[in-house]
């Protein structure tokens, strides 16, 4: 018998086969099992409520991850239904051709506000920076682009307000009270929330030389220019500071700062309760906040500063570490506030039917990793919201 598979099946030949039929079992057994796992967990009910005022596409990235997740996890609206991101939020809805809708807080009337917040768990702010003229265009005006809506306004401090007076949880991120916001408006919400935003926010560039990085904005520079003379002569990686009075300031890699990219550390108490790592790599927007002694720190961020970038960081007002996640307790539910852009992630939304997907990039994704934007994701904002998540709705079950 040996020697007639050997006639027709060569050693080779079933070496190859072999291969085959692992990556067969990969490619089709482990996914349709995940799926069947998946299928077969029960949903659970969970009313979140979205305000995303940044939906300049269809693609709905400031929103579509946490709306991902709730799917993912089986959380249901209270018809059983899944969360659909191009339907299930307020704010801006984008059409074609330029056209679109508003449909946010400020078109309920006062009992649809009081069933709105009765009805639901959990308020999620994502972002109310807005959008803008050039956003709905194919080919961008180079002239500055005026807004067309955004900003937190009176209505969105009402549903912020009752949420808080009927101690549901409220989850609220980076840029809800910055520009275009009004000072009123933002000064009520730091009232409320017993958070204040220093006026400064930041952001990493992999390379300042904008002969090799192009995408830095003219507007930036020539304003930098402007309020130092000279040119902008940076190289290399670094951080841009902008205030809300036009500021700007530079921290060169090296010279200033000696991580290569900004951090998020976690003590070891929340690294376990939120299921998050100890540090994770953050090269984008954060906004730098000052709490009351109400809020637990469950993570900051940390540049490493030299001893000539903590001197310049000093002279401009900004603190050797600023928070990264902030939580504190009220009454039956609790207030969250992120100070980076955590929900803007690029996720596949019609990829959420499977058990284990987040394990499974989270081994090919490290918390180190900055090539790939999906890796904060699973790293830090998936763990972190899914424990989230599953608090909110053990509390809302006794």
């Amino acid at each position: 018998m040996g020697k007639l598979l050997d006639k027709y099946f060569p050693v080779e030949f079933r070496i190859i086969m072999g291969w085959v039929l692992v990556l067969i079992g990969i490619v089709v057994i482990i996914p349709l099992t995940s799926f069947g796992i998946w299928k077969g967990l029960p949903s659970a009910p969970l009313g979140v409520v979205v305000l995303d005022k940044t939906v300049p596409n269809m693609d709905f990235q400031e929103h579509q991850s946490l709306h991902w997740l709730l799917n993912n996890l089986k959380y249901t609206k209270s018809d059983g239904s899944p969360y659909d991101p191009s339907e299930d939020y307020f704010g801006f809805f984008p059409g074609k051709n330029e056209s679109y809708q508003i449909k946010d807080f400020s078109n309920l009337k006062a009992s649809e506000e009081e069933r709105l917040v009765r009805d639901n768990q959990l308020f999620y702010f994502a972002d109310t920076y807005g959008v803008y003229e050039n956003d709905l265009k194919e080919v961008p005006l180079e002239a500055p682009s005026k807004k067309i809506y955004g900003g937190m306004d009176h209505s969105d401090l009402g549903i912020l307000k009752a949420a808080l007076d009927n101690e549901k949880d409220v989850v609220i991120e980076f840029n809800n009270i910055a520009s275009p916001t009004p000072k009123a408006v933002r000064r009520e919400f730091e009232n409320l929330t017993d958070i204040k935003w220093t006026g400064w926010i930041t952001r990493y560039f992999d390379e300042l030389d904008t002969v090799v990085n192009q995408e830095i904005p003219e507007w930036l520079i020539h304003g930098y220019i402007r309020q130092h003379g000279g040119d902008w002569y940076f190289k290399g990686s670094g951080m841009v500071f902008l205030h809300e009075d036009g500021q700007i300031e530079v921290l060169v890699f090296g010279d200033d700062f000696q991580n290569d990219v900004p951090k998020i550390l976690t003590m070891p108490a929340y690294q376990q309760q939120f299921k998050i790592p100890e540090i994770v790599n953050y090269p984008y927007w954060i906004d730098l906040m000052l709490v009351s002694r109400d809020y637990e720190v469950v993570s900051y961020y940390d540049l490493k500063p030299t001893d000539q970038g903590l001197e310049k960081m000093r002279n401009w007002g900004i603190p050797r570490y600023f928070p990264a996640v902030v939580v504190k307790s009220n009454g039956k539910g609790k207030v969250y506030y992120f100070a980076g852009d955590f929900a803007d992630n690029p996720i596949q939304t019609h990829a959420y039917h499977y058990y284990g997907i987040a394990k499974l990039w989270r081994m090919f994704l490290t918390a180190e990793d900055i090539s790939q934007r999906n890796s904060f994701f699973w790293n830090f904002y998936h763990p972190l919201m899914s424990s989230i998540l599953e608090d909110c709705h053990e509390r809302n079950q006794q």
